[in-house]
């Protein structure tokens, strides 16, 4: 199997792929391919266990890998809802008329004894070369049985581990996931874990072809979800296509975070409305408390403070930031992990609703006004990220700098936005500090004044030892001196970090 392939390979494959609609996860086809090398080498069972939220591509994925694979594979994608008797129903009708079986008649009609029935007629058709089964949406069977999950731990030691099989088991529920093979559970290792992220900035612009600016404007509208991007006609600039889906109420841009919302928290609980207080721009404990108690007053510390531990260490769903310097600080920022559902919360819910209202023109005016603002906050994150990649390259300055945040008071007075260091949330050496200006005027030397009088501030940060880093969307001001500047980024150098 050829895993090696040269740049002409590897651009007919980009070009087969992008007319296809399927675009970059080179390193992600190339991780299922090693199991399914390692199958055909033992000649006994791998199974890996795929994560990932909505709309991220897990399906798509696993397909393309499948089509491209070369050998006999079963795809069952779970219903949510239905009986455990209908699910194994279906099951076994889809794995008859599947190519996997060598003898389809060999396939019963039904399964009285439940899933280990199921699971051992799959046993009996699987033929004796590499092949690859795969249990989508798997959270929806163990919602239907309880035991679903003990049953396929035992059908997999006794039964399927011991043919050359690829069990791909893919779920949208995070937490879940992570509980199937959690150590009190009965799937525990045996299986690879495997986190599937949303395309990187690279892939976004790829799909799109699209300059830097606007692939990273792109980027953070979408999240980096196939399944928006698949709606975004190339070479269409960012505004534009917001535009254009203003007069289109069932737009994936809208209807995708919707629908992830409606998923994860279909009831408006107190969990629902913090995370609604934190995508509306409400940042610190207190203020997320506020606004998530409404009228009945202020949650109190006892519920948000655990609330917003589930949310941001088991859902994903919100992302804890702390000031990072060479001293303990505070307060802990909160922000929606996903820029798609950040942008939605904090915009295009409102620009939807003047959508599903007949008013495009007024949907639109309404993004415009608020994308500016929003952009600014939003894009800090992915720079913080493209930092730590160029870091960890050698491409800047710092080669040291393992973790990049930001550093802040309780006064918020001075709030620095770029902060390397060795580690956090304290540092024991600050190797540089910096400003991000995403605006459409060019850093100055206003701007670098400010970012000197901020520093002093900063625990750890060393005057003629640490760097100074800017990173502007306009590029540097004709008045700015650079002398004192170590590195000063625009959006083609964020961008290429990530290859």
């Amino acid at each position: 199997m050829r895993y090696y392939v040269d740049k002409i390979y590897i651009d007919s494959i980009y070009m087969e792929r992008r007319m296809s609609g399927f675009v970059g996860r080179f390193a992600e086809l190339a991780a299922l391919r090693k199991r399914l090398s390692r199958v055909s080498e033992t000649a006994t069972g791998t199974a890996v266990a795929i994560r990932g939220r909505r709309q991220v591509g897990k399906s798509r994925l696993v397909q393309e890998f499948c089509d491209s694979a070369g050998v006999p594979y079963f795809f069952f994608t779970a219903t949510k809802g239905v009986s455990p008797v209908e699910a194994i129903a279906s099951f076994l009708v889809e794995l008859k008329e599947s190519g996997l079986p060598v003898d389809p008649e060999l396939v019963p009609e039904s399964a009285p004894g439940g899933w280990p029935d199921a699971f051992r007629a799959l046993a009996n058709v699987l033929p004796q070369a590499p092949a690859i089964v795969v249990l989508d949406e798997l959270p929806w069977l163990s919602e239907q049985d309880e035991s679903f999950d003990g049953v396929l731990q035992t059908a997999w030691d006794r039964l399927l581990s011991r043919h050359p099989l690829l069990l791909l088991l893919l779920g949208s529920d995070i937490h879940m996931m992570e509980r199937l093979t959690a150590y009190d559970r009965p799937f525990y290792g045996r299986a690879d874990n495997f986190v599937l992220a949303p395309l990187n900035p690279s892939e976004v612009g790829q799909a799109l072809d699209l300059d830097a600016a606007d692939t990273i404007d792109a980027h953070l509208i979408t999240g980096g979800l196939p399944g928006i991007l698949r709606s975004w006609p190339q070479r269409t600039a960012p505004l534009e296509f917001i535009h254009q889906e203003c007069a289109d109420p069932a737009a994936p841009v809208f209807g995708i975070p919707e629908a992830t919302l409606l998923a994860e928290f279909p009831t408006p609980d107190q969990a629902r409305r913090v995370i609604e207080a934190v995508g509306s721009g409400e940042r610190t404990h207190a203020t997320i408390a506020a606004s998530a108690g409404g009228t009945a007053g202020t949650v109190p510390s006892g519920s948000l403070s655990p609330l917003l531990r589930r949310l941001s260490q088991e859902k994903h769903v919100i992302a804890a930031d702390q000031p990072l310097s060479t001293r303990p600080g505070k307060p802990t920022l909160y922000r929606v992990a996903d820029s798609n559902l950040r942008l939605y919360l904090a915009v295009l819910r409102a620009v939807h609703d003047l959508a599903r209202r007949g008013r495009p023109k007024q949907a639109y005016d309404l993004f415009v006004r608020r994308w500016t603002s929003w952009r600014g906050k939003a894009v800090e994150p992915l720079i913080r990220d493209a930092l730590e990649l160029a870091a960890a390259s050698g491409t800047v300055p710092w080669p040291n700098a393992e973790v990049v945040g930001g550093w802040w008071n309780r006064q918020f007075n001075p709030e620095i936005d770029l902060v390397g260091a060795d580690r956090s949330p304290v540092a024991s050496q600050i190797y540089f500090a910096g400003s991000i200006k995403w605006l459409n005027s060019p850093f100055d030397r206003h701007d670098l004044k400010a970012l000197l009088a901020s520093v002093r501030h900063l625990p750890g940060f060393e005057p003629g030892e640490s760097g100074l880093a800017i990173v502007s969307l306009s590029g540097a001001g004709a008045d700015l001196d650079t002398a004192d500047v170590d590195l000063i980024w625009g959006p083609a150098e964020v961008l290429s970090t990530w290859g």
